[in-house]
């Protein structure tokens, strides 16, 4: 058996993906050394080297893959039919399973270009039909907290071992425990039975390392996340740490989903076991998807798996169709919605309105380069798919009609099939315009913070969104915004910000005989205001909120400091929640 085809098939198959997982556990494992020296630049190239090892790992594979089989053997779906079989056997005792499956339908759709998506070819479900056996690796460490919650806290940083000592942990725990003490409903924080449950694993992003776990008594639980970083003055002073301190403590799950939130960087954090490891996420953060938790410690690939098999589900269910999105179309992309799956489907289409000087290479691009960046918790994670093919019927009719209208080379029919030769997937958020007009006056205000705290925190991260438009803009379910509009974002620092020359009589020149030169890249801070809002009062109250975006020296002061290497904080909690300033 082993000298079949179909077995040496699986087998390379099997090999390239060891490969992939060795490298991929080095970077990670390489997190922890990277926090104690604060190496933070290293850190951001570690994440987007992550992010690129697995299709270099896919090319490899194709290519290993090519060297050993004919193109005509390849093409033989029946020999993939056979190596699934052998793969399946092959990965039956693994803990990484379902992230081998994953590897292999991306080899499998590199050789068909994306066609024969069929599960007795490839895994579109897993092989596991039933509950796999749990594999007896302890994730968590626990411990009682007898009333002593400051204790507790302490027991959770020692435990930790992050090496770096803390500057004053009996503050640290002292300012804990009393939040604690807040928070907590009487009857977890008055329990017996009280204890604090962490992963052994610590997740590292950014500047900041986070303890995971939760709280349980009185038969019931709350999340639980302790951020750790270093003192501001870590950074001023490469070599001398004044000491790590701990930010904040959380316990609400809206501020542990956002630490999670498919708007940020992916974790770095050593996973023993995936599956389980993230059904004892789903605990804490129930409402979000698998997909969502695998991505969020990197297997963002499996992610795509677990979200498309989601996706097909929901579809079978025959609750809804298809919908043209709500809000102002756009001028590059024709995007439609599931709503029960609330999901946000992007086509590219085939010509844009003449005020988008971009080409579908280049919008492709911006996609990639999001991906690949650090999202601050303000851009969208998304996932790309090839010949996406759907039932007919499961499309509201004028919304398959506009398809196929503004994206004919992108979706057509074949008898009752769409095919989507490619798309984009994101999380459905309500569009900023829309979420405005339909708001409190409490949340409208709040939403006109969030929207200039939200460009601010991108800038920081060396993006620029371009269009600022508010329907580029969408409002979570936490009440955050969101940018997801990528076609016209680019590195802050490729930016030429500029004040608006002021003519002889010190107007603005609008129109008058004389003129200066702009480039493509040259923007004007002061010419924001009009096209954000539309509605004066809005832009008056926006203003009082964030005059600076307004103003040149702002953003060449955010280019100087990217430029100088400094890595801004953007923290995924509000700065009210932090220590840093607390009463000890």
């Amino acid at each position: 058996m082993k000298t079949t085809p179909a077995y040496r098939l699986a087998a390379t198959l099997l090999h390239g993906f060891d490969a992939y997982r060795t490298r991929f556990k080095a970077i990670t494992q390489d997190a922890s050394r990277r926090f104690r020296e604060g190496a933070w630049r290293e850190g951001q190239q570690a994440s987007i080297d992550r992010i690129n090892l697995y299709q270099q790992k896919v090319e490899e594979g194709l290519s290993s893959l090519r060297q050993a089989f004919s193109e005509d053997m390849l093409a033989h779906c029946e020999l993939w039919r056979e190596a699934r079989g052998h793969y399946a056997e092959l990965i039956s005792q693994r803990l990484d399973y379902e992230l081998a499956e994953t590897f292999f339908n991306s080899l499998f759709c590199a050789v068909f270009n994306h066609r024969h998506i069929r599960n007795d070819w490839m895994f579109v479900e897993s092989s596991r039909t039933n509950a796999a056996h749990r594999s007896g690796i302890e994730l968590c460490r626990r411990h009682r907290v007898n009333g002593n919650w400051q204790k507790a806290l302490k027991w959770a940083l020692e435990g930790a071992e992050l090496e770096n000592p803390f500057a004053d942990m009996n503050r640290d725990t002292r300012l804990g425990a009393k939040r604690l003490e807040a928070l907590l409903p009487s009857a977890i924080a008055h329990a017996q039975d009280a204890s604090i449950e962490l992963l052994n694993s610590v997740f590292y992003r950014n500047k900041g390392a986070y303890l995971v776990g939760q709280i349980r008594g009185g038969g019931r639980h709350v999340p639980l996340v302790l951020p750790i970083r270093h003192s501001e003055r870590f950074d001023e002073q490469a070599g001398a740490d004044p000491g790590l301190h701990l930010d904040t403590v959380l316990i609400d799950p809206d501020d542990v989903a956002i630490v999670f939130s498919f708007t940020r960087a992916y974790f770095q954090v050593e996973v023993p076991v995936p599956g389980e490891f993230v059904d004892y996420l789903q605990t804490l953060m129930p409402h979000k998807p698998a997909g969502e938790l695998y991505a969020a410690i990197g297997f963002f690939k499996h992610g795509k798996t677990e979200f498309f098999r989601a996706l097909n589900r929901q579809v079978a269910k025959r609750e809804d169709r298809f919908v043209i999105a709500p809000g102002v179309r756009g001028m590059v992309m024709a995007v439609f919605v599931l709503p029960s799956a609330r999901t946000v489907f992007k086509i590219i289409k085939d010509r844009f309105d003449p005020a988008k000087d971009v080409t579908h290479a280049v919008v492709r691009e911006k996609y990639r380069l999001v991906k690949r960046h650090d999202r601050v918790g303000r851009m969208a994670d998304t996932q790309e798919f090839s010949n996406f093919i759907v039932h007919k019927d499961h499309f509201a009719p004028e919304c398959l009609a506009h398809l196929l209208e503004v994206a004919p080379a992108t979706v057509s029919l074949k008898g009752e099939k769409v095919i989507i030769r490619h798309c984009y997937t994101e999380r459905m958020m309500t569009p900023l315009n829309i979420y405005l007009e339909q708001c409190s006056e409490d949340a409208l205000l709040a939403a006109l913070r969030d929207y200039g705290d939200a460009i601010k925190q991108m800038a920081a991260a060396n993006i620029f969104p371009g269009d600022m438009l508010l329907k580029n803009f969408g409002v979570t379910r936490q009440g955050r915004v969101i940018f997801y509009d990528y076609d016209e974002v680019c590195y802050l620092t490729e930016c030429r910000f500029r004040a608006m020359p002021a003519a002889s009589g010190g107007d603005y020149l609008n129109g008058g005989n004389e003129s200066f030169s702009i480039g493509p890249n040259d923007i004007f801070p002061e010419e924001f205001g009009p096209f954000m809002f539309a509605n004066p009062e809005r832009l008056r109250r926006f203003r009082t909120f964030h005059p600076e975006l307004f103003e040149v020296s702002y953003w060449q002061g955010l280019q100087q400091a990217i430029v100088d290497g400094r890595i801004i904080d953007v923290y995924p909690y509000g700065n009210a929640q932090r220590f840093v300033d607390a009463d000890p």
